[in-house]
């Protein structure tokens, strides 16, 4: 990550010992959070981070006359010798009386590294959806009403861009498709399914990598009368890849899935919140798209809703996972460390099921829900979503 720091002293401040004291705090702090804070210019915000290192009391009338040059969220920096502390509270409630969003980094090292380590990881992941386009294949399905944004509102407030793709563009380069290599889907099933299969998957492939798209969610529903297939198998194999694919339309769903593909450099798993224990504390989450690389096992089977192409059954390790799940106004989110307690085989649910128990009141989701897909994926990250989700949606 890029961290960058520039600051402000009195002039007025005469301890000879300011310099020493300074930098060795500023040595304390690069060691705990394992990344260098690189000097550099007050102008200078080419870096995941920005802070504002304030060194001494009096430093308040300096900061205001080079405010042209910050950016907000101002992170304030202070060990608090010399007073700095104090001129900090002075500059943040001059900022928060003013509507301006900021922070003091201020207390024990330890605190200070993993506030700086959060905020950079959040930086750098807002940098990264600046630069991010989706597709919208076909349009949301007819029962998300409650899962699509407006184009607008995520590109004001994400920097996300969208582009709409008819669905006419996939079945024609799945009829285009005519040879493919069903090696990726190894587990045995009918080889002429794994055929159609493999040929959406190329149809979507190739529109992720002509439009030049990050991600897309596709109308899959809308596929299967058509092509005779589902989707399914080509946005498992897509996600495996490092490109976000969603299903059904779920414009929410797709920028949670990348936000956590962001987070942790992995796949992640888009499902259905099937079943709620309240007593138990748990979640039964199934869908039919889990990607490869989250199994420790799998199989193929028909798609649950409408029993024709080809579907992953996979069972998932018995591990720490986190939910996640973003709202469509971009307002709020679910977020909760949790452990899959155990796979499932249940007759009436989509392939892959999972009982999730969460740390997080599970009423949260019966009282105030952001909407129905989830996203799942291994370790507990709940922490850095909830910073991440400070600095996104303030």
């Amino acid at each position: 990550m890029s961290i960058k720091i520039a600051g402000f002293r009195s002039a007025l401040n005469y301890n000879d010992k300011l310099n020493t004291i300074t930098g060795e705090f500023i040595r304390e702090v690069e060691k705990a959070a394992g990344e260098p804070l690189t000097e550099t210019e007050l102008s200078d915000y080419d870096c995941d981070l920005k802070l504002i290192f304030i060194q001494s009391g009096g430093s308040e009338g300096l900061f205001l006359q080079h405010m042209d040059e910050l950016q907000e969220p101002y992170y304030l920096l202070t060990n608090g010798s010399n007073n700095s502390l104090a001129a900090s509270l002075e500059i943040m409630t001059y900022l928060n009386i003013n509507g301006k969003k900021g922070e003091i980094l201020h207390g024990d090292i330890p605190y200070i590294a993993d506030r700086i380590k959060k905020l950079a990881l959040a930086g750098r992941i807002r940098r990264e959806l600046k630069k991010t386009r989706f597709g919208v294949l076909g349009k949301p399905s007819d029962w998300l009403i409650a899962s699509v944004p407006e184009y607008g509102k995520a590109k004001d407030t994400l920097g996300i861009t969208f582009e709409d793709v008819p669905l006419d563009e996939v079945k024609k380069l799945f009829e285009e498709t005519a040879v493919v290599d069903v090696s990726k889907l190894p587990a045995p099933f009918d080889n002429d399914e794994k055929i159609k299969a493999m040929r959406v998957y190329e149809a979507f492939r190739r529109i992720a990598k002509e439009r030049g798209l990050n991600g897309f969610t596709v109308r899959c529903f809308d596929l299967l009368g058509p092509l005779r297939t589902t989707g399914c198998a080509g946005l498992s194999l897509l996600n495996d890849s490092g490109i976000t694919a969603a299903c059904e339309g779920d414009i929410a769903a797709l920028i949670s899935m990348h936000i956590a593909r962001l987070l942790t450099g992995e796949a992640n798993f888009q499902a259905n919140p099937s079943r709620i224990s309240t007593e138990d504390n748990t979640v039964v989450f199934a869908h039919c798209t889990l990607p490869l690389a989250m199994t420790e096992r799998y199989t193929f089977d028909t798609h649950f809703e409408s029993g024709t192409g080809l579907a992953v059954k996979g069972y998932l390790k018995e591990e720490d996972v986190t939910v996640f799940r973003i709202s469509a106004d971009l307002k709020r989110y679910f977020a909760s460390n949790g452990r899959i307690v155990k796979n499932l085989e249940e007759p009436d649910l989509c392939r892959t099921q999972i009982l999730v128990k969460l740390e997080r009141n599970v009423g949260e989701l019966l009282k105030h829900p952001c909407g129905n897909h989830h996203i799942i994926f291994y370790g507990h990250h709940e922490d850095n979503i909830r910073a991440l989700m400070e600095n996104l949606l303030g």
